[in-house]
């Protein structure tokens, strides 16, 4: 069959209308061979825009399509969906990207018009070896897997299991609540942290519909959306939680001490342990690596003491195996260490403390009870609050963390709430950044509690006469300063875990530039990723206050919810495929291969493509030294040709006008039997 195509040329408003001539690209369009109707229109996304495509499909019986407008991830499928409306197979439609790869990079109308007319002739001559292809249907097992169970996991889960849905919640630390579970109060309305998160979490404890595994972690995913296996290993706890009653009694009578993590190294735990009294679930865990009688063979002094016989010296880790529709990955942050910031003495001086050493100070359960002490025991009369340590730095993270503004105003009050109205307070700051539900608000009663702003960040922190000084420039005031305090804060950046690698690795998930992982699309797709079935909650996708968090982890659960709801899943078709006629059995391909998709079929000396787990990432295609692996939609014969559309090597016509105005041809060769 002949090909009969129909290009569409975008104006997108004047994004790139206000640097392309898309009547004089559609017209350009027009002349070349095969195309049958050439349009322009100022938002071809839009239903008239969508329309028009459906009817000349069915009036010129198009049977190839080009869409030049914006980023295809942002309306491929939109396009795709429209051309199927009007009958034709929705992968026989090219979308050309003439916004962020010309009219928004190109400073020039004249060139951004030649150069748009380059990528819609390539797109023009790919569309032509297209080849029809068709989507499958996959049922979606009913179950969710939720790994992470801070404030967002405990959300995702919540939510998924009110639908009646079962959800396995797997946490790696011994009890759920993750860096929540360490404040003492959340601004603005300054509630405190455990009222809200600790019902949140008895909650998830007693909801039928959640399997909880805390002190594990996810070790392998395998299978494709809707039909995830995924291996989940189990640390030993050394106690039988279903006969442990929580009595605490050998937490008392444990004599070996380590740093205790959960209070960030202020204070000490015991060697068998719970985060704190309010923890979920209350069994304890008992630290293998310093527990004399694990390590030494000697004590044994809780399992003496323990009154139902919990306590299991014996017990190994373990693997369970689950099989899971879908996965919300809620796995949090971590907060920066300033050490490397030397010119802040983090380490050097006993009175310089992190964000989270504060919150643990402010806690009621923390190591001082709740008193805003120093080493020595005694309140301080002065403290300063430095933002943005780590944060909005080059050297260290480019991005606003977001939070740091608003829990260091809370710490304003609190310390003028807790020491008194006479204590002083300094923030050193680049910019405040109040921007959500109430925060300008408090922001202004902060100021009115008598808070001193300093606009500047400090170049350093010194030590003299027994006083911290921090030395820095008030930049409104076009002044250097010198504030003597007894005490410092450091607002240290939100940033990726430190396991992030490794968890995107096992799930199949990328990581933007910043180290947290990469949704599809920061406005369309914050909540999904490029592994279909996999989703994001909370701070592992961006820094993150608390109720954008848990609002980010029930748009996660909704979409977690929407495939087991639906039942069934559409799989892709643009897959990796392999030639048996031209595979030599190297192997290559299979330790490639990311997502285990390739298999060796012995009879046949040949390699083999699950479709089912193939994402289509190419790998396997762009190393396979015979040319037998290809990918649907993406075969040489397409490339090439787009390639040779692009450098203007297809049969000539013009594409850019010389000086006087008139047309001359850009072509490298011309059709057999016409002058080069």
């Amino acid at each position: 069959m002949a090909e009969r195509i129909g290009v569409y040329i975008c104006h997108c408003g004047s994004n790139i209308a206000g640097k392309v001539d898309c009547a004089d690209v559609a017209g350009f369009a027009g002349r070349i061979r095969n195309v049958a109707v050439s349009r322009d229109y100022q938002f071809m996304c839009s239903d008239p825009g969508q329309e028009m495509i459906i009817r000349d499909i069915r009036e010129y019986g198009l049977n190839r399509v080009v869409v030049a407008s914006c980023s295809p991830r942002l309306h491929e499928k939109t396009f795709q969906k429209a051309c199927a409306r009007g009958g034709l197979n929705p992968y026989l439609m090219q979308h050309a990207c003439i916004r962020e790869h010309c009219s928004w990079i190109t400073a020039d109308p004249v060139e951004a018009t030649a150069k748009a007319k380059h990528i819609v002739e390539a797109a023009v001559e790919r569309v032509g070896r297209h080849q029809e292809l068709f989507s499958r249907e996959v049922d979606v097992l009913p179950d969710v897997m939720v790994v992470g169970a801070g404030i967002a996991g405990i959300q995702a889960a919540l939510d998924i299991a009110k639908s009646g849905h079962r959800v396995h919640l797997v946490e790696k630390a011994p009890s759920i609540g993750g860096h929540m579970a360490q404040f003492d109060k959340t601004f603005p309305t300054l509630d405190c942290a455990a009222c809200i998160s600790t019902p949140k979490m008895v909650a998830v404890s007693q909801e039928p519909n959640i399997n909880l595994m805390t002190w594990s972690e996810v070790v392998d995913v395998s299978g494709f959306v809707g039909n995830y296996t995924v291996t989940v290993l189990h640390k030993p706890r050394y106690i039988n939680a279903s006969i442990c009653t929580g009595c605490g009694a050998c937490l008392e009578k444990c004599p070996t001490k380590a740093p205790s993590e959960f209070n960030e190294g202020l204070g000490t735990r015991k060697a068998i342990y719970r985060n704190s009294p309010q923890a979920v679930p209350n069994t304890p865990v008992i630290d293998g690596t310093i527990c004399r009688k694990i390590t030494k063979d000697k004590c044994g002094l809780c399992q003496q003491i323990c009154p139902t016989g919990a306590i299991d010296y014996t017990m190994q880790e373990s693997r369970e195996v689950f099989h899971v529709g879908s996965v919300v990955l809620a796995t949090g942050y971590d907060t920066m260490d300033p050490t490397p910031m030397a010119e802040y003495g983090y380490g050097r001086y006993g009175e310089v403390y992190t964000a989270l050493q504060f919150e643990r100070l402010n806690n009621a359960v923390g190591p001082t009870g709740g008193k805003i002490v120093m080493k020595n025991g005694e309140s301080p009369e002065s403290v300063a609050i430095i933002h943005c340590v780590g944060s909005r730095d080059r050297n260290y993270h480019e991005y606003c963390s977001r939070t740091c503004c608003m829990y260091a105003l809370k710490y304003d009050h609190l310390i003028k709430d807790k020491i008194g109205h006479h204590a002083k307070v300094y923030n050193f700051y680049i910019d405040m950044r109040c921007f959500g539900k109430g925060y300008e608000e408090f922001y202004r009663r902060v100021q009115d509690e008598g808070v001193t702003f300093i606009r500047g960040r400090p170049a350093e922190i010194v030590q003299e006469n027994g006083k911290l000084v921090v030395v820095g420039e008030d930049t409104l005031l076009s002044m250097n300063v010198r504030v003597p305090v007894d005490m410092v804060v450091l607002c240290t950046a939100m940033e990726p875990r430190a396991d992030m690698p490794e968890v995107a690795r096992v799930f199949g998930v990328a990581q933007g530039q910043d180290g947290f992982f990469l949704e599809e699309h920061p406005k369309l797709g914050p909540v999904s990723t490029a592994t279909d079935g996999v989703f994001l909650a909370g701070a592992c996708q961006g820094p993150k206050d608390i109720p954008d968090a848990v609002s980010h982890a029930s748009g996660g659960a909704a979409q977690a919810l929407a495939l087991a709801a639906r039942g069934k899943v559409s799989i892709s078709p643009t897959t990796s495929w392999i030639n048996p006629d031209i595979c030599i059995g190297c192997k290559v391909c299979i330790g490639l291969c990311a997502y285990s998709a390739i298999e060796f079929d012995e009879r046949r000396q040949v390699s083999v493509i699950n479709e089912a787990m193939c994402k289509g990432c190419g790998s396997c295609a762009g190393y396979c030294p015979s040319g037998a692996a290809q990918i649907k939609h993406f075969n040489e014969n397409q490339i090439f040709d787009e390639i040779d559309g692009l450098l203007g090597m297809m049969p000539g016509i013009p594409i850019m006008p010389d000086a006087a105005g008139a047309e001359h041809e850009t072509q490298l060769h011309a059709r057999a039997g016409e002058p080069a």
